[in-house]
């Protein structure tokens, strides 16, 4: 081929190459253009469509319920009567009443301790003499000494008696020695190295159990007024006399 052929076939070749390049690239041209945002975001979802699962639902927390609201109930009224309640061992311990031992009132002399009756006596015979030093030597000296309300170790219980006496004398006390000694008496302490007995028996005898003829004996020796006292003090208070088996006078006292 001359090179003049060839110069006129190559523009031929040109053309025709460009119209088929046109009619390949005008299907393209036709697709609807997207927006860059849209071209970004469109492989993602469908990236996420395809490979990734969907995520789990998120739980929904529930509100707190509201304190469930109880029905109304009106109260009932009380019972006009109400019941006892008995109270049963089980629920409470009773206490089992004391046993009071009763008390044995004596009155015969001759059948008490030869050296008790005989302390007694001598002692009635002091009182009866109206000459309280008399007393002296039954009181005893030291520690055998009688007890006396208001004597302490170092006093003259013969001084003392008078000063309690109504009289500078003594006489009313000696007048009161030989009442209390005219009563009844008892047995204290039996077989304790304190065993006594005790004139009169109205100090080891509660009041309250004291019967009619036994307050008549306690009225010789007290006033109505003085017994008031006694109640409300809670037993006789008033003057006694104690005398030990053995003889020995053990106290003349008042008081509790």
């Amino acid at each position: 081929m001359s090179r003049n052929h060839a110069n006129r076939t190559f523009p031929v070749r040109l053309v025709t190459l460009l119209l088929a390049g046109v009619a390949f690239c005008a299907p393209v041209m036709t697709a609807p253009a997207f927006a860059l945002s849209e071209l970004q975001d469109e492989p993602k979802a469908v990236a996420s469509d395809q490979n990734t699962p969907p995520p789990p639902a998120e739980p929904v927390e529930e509100e707190p319920d509201q304190e469930e609201k109880l029905p109304l109930e009106i109260p009932m009224p009380d019972p006009l009567i109400k019941k006892t309640v008995t109270i049963t061992r089980e629920d409470q311990a009773v206490e089992e009443p004391k046993t009071v031992e009763p008390i044995e009132v004596l009155s015969d002399v001759s059948k008490i301790p030869a050296p008790v009756a005989r302390m007694r006596e001598l002692i009635v015979e002091a009182a009866a003499s109206g000459d309280i030093e008399r007393l002296r030597p039954l009181l005893g000296k030291g520690p055998t000494q009688t007890q006396v309300t208001g004597v302490s170790a170092d006093e003259d219980p013969i001084a003392i008696l008078k000063s309690l006496s109504g009289d500078q004398d003594g006489v009313e006390i000696l007048a009161i020695l030989l009442d209390v000694l005219s009563t009844g008496f008892v047995q204290v302490d039996k077989g304790t190295p304190q065993e006594a007995y005790v004139w009169p028996y109205f100090a080891e005898k509660p009041l309250a159990s004291l019967t009619a003829p036994e307050k008549v004996d306690l009225f010789r020796l007290v006033t109505a007024g003085d017994f008031a006292d006694m109640e409300e003090f809670g037993s006789y208070n008033f003057y006694r006399v104690g005398i030990m088996p053995d003889g020995k006078w053990k106290f003349f006292i008042a008081g509790d």
